[in-house]
């Protein structure tokens, strides 16, 4: 179900949008054509102009071969939902989407799970069979850390991609002490991150007092749900962590995202890559 949906989604609205948002690396040499009125003189082969007695216009055809890679956080606090389906879910539709956008353009596709350490990689590919394994490893991965530290992931790309790429990290950013990675990752390549995070994230209802787990570290406690001090901290703490995921992209030259669960990706994707391409 997720291959159809995301191959049609792909094939609906992301080809020529996803194909404008990123360049390849230049524009080779093709072949040369007899030279029609509206083409750049630059162009004009004269060698060839001479032998034949009328005007040649070289044509250049652009040179994709474009990595791109996707950075997937499947932490614990991943599997957090309250509205459509968790975190995870919603970063497994995306991640499939971005990665059928890839192949259809030729460009190569590969995968870094981590938690608070690198879980599996997949090395770059083309092909459909490719975005296939990613796919079922999208829906089957499980993580044997339960933390969080992008910091050794954008470590493991660096050390792993010489060439420089395209790097979608998708995550709801419960982190910390990833500026300097990201830093010198958005040197060399061109990163977007995607912050998906839940309605329940952002505010917490008033259900009286509650015990409250915490996903990635396992401690728990009691809440007080009816406390509007309580409900305001709280409120508080996903904006902060939020301004600080958004100072931190902005600093290192890179792009962030913003996801909610039960909200239309498409269109935030869509806009990106129309932002992109202009």
């Amino acid at each position: 179900m997720l291959e159809i949906k995301s191959k049609k989604l792909t094939s609906d609205l992301f080809t020529g949008e996803y194909h404008s948002a990123f360049k390849g690396k230049g524009m080779s040499y093709k072949e040369v054509r007899e030279y029609t009125p509206g083409d750049d003189v630059r162009f004009i082969d004269w060698n060839v102009s001479a032998r034949f007695g009328h005007p040649f216009s070289k044509i250049f055809e652009e040179e994709r071969e474009l990595t791109v890679m996707l950075l997937i956080d499947i932490s614990s606090s991943s599997l957090f939902g309250t509205y459509y389906g968790r975190k995870k879910d919603l970063i497994t539709e995306i991640a499939a989407v971005l990665s059928f956008s890839a192949v259809n353009n030729n460009d190569k596709i590969g995968v870094i799970f981590y938690s608070d350490q690198v879980e599996k990689y997949i090395p770059p590919k083309k092909g459909r069979d490719h975005a296939l394994y990613i796919v079922r490893e999208l829906l089957t991965k499980e993580a044997k850390g339960k933390g969080t530290q992008l910091s050794s992931a954008l470590k493991f790309f660096r050390n792993s991609t010489r060439q420089t790429s395209i790097a979608f990290i998708l995550s709801d950013f419960l982190d910390a002490n990833y500026e300097d990675a990201l830093k010198v990752t958005g040197k060399k390549h061109d990163v977007i991150g995607i912050k998906v995070y839940d309605k329940m994230d952002m505010e917490l209802p008033a259900v009286g007092l509650l015990q409250v787990q915490d996903a990635e570290s396992g401690q728990t406690k009691w809440v007080d749900t009816n406390s509007s001090s309580v409900r305001k901290h709280y409120h508080d703490e996903f904006f902060r962590v939020t301004a600080y995921a958004t100072d931190l992209f902005k600093k290192s030259g890179s792009d962030l995202l913003h996801v909610r669960t039960g909200d239309d990706y498409v269109k935030v994707l869509r806009r990106f890559f129309k932002s992109r391409s202009r």
